[in-house]
């Protein structure tokens, strides 16, 4: 036989997490309530891979601009390089923008 929710399962449910989507469910997992990522490393990670991989865009973008058709790498696989490197560089930057909203969240909480 099957366990329904009744009224008063609901109110063991812990409803304290933080987001709109994650609030609906039981927790189920054993990690703590008040868990937290590591923001500065997170922080260090962005800049690093914004730098390498704007870093990466740049240089693919030049060199498949200076090499000719018949030459290996041709452009076509450094001009695909590059688009990788930027899409890449994106995803940096805007972890780079959540990770710096995060922080300033949990400054403004501190004060």
């Amino acid at each position: 036989m099957s366990r329904r929710h009744t009224q008063d399962d609901t109110a063991r449910v812990p409803r304290a997490r933080s987001g709109t989507i994650g609030s609906r469910w039981e927790r189920t997992g054993t990690e703590p309530v008040t868990a937290r990522s590591a923001l500065k490393l997170r922080l260090v990670l962005s800049v690093i891979g914004l730098l390498v991989f704007v870093l990466g865009t740049v240089l693919f973008a030049v060199w498949a601009g200076a090499v000719r058709q018949h030459d290996v790498p041709d452009p076509t696989q450094l001009t695909v390089l590059a688009v990788i490197c930027g899409v890449l560089a994106l995803f940096a930057a805007v972890d780079l923008v959540v990770v710096l909203l995060r922080l300033a969240r949990e400054r403004a909480r501190r004060t």
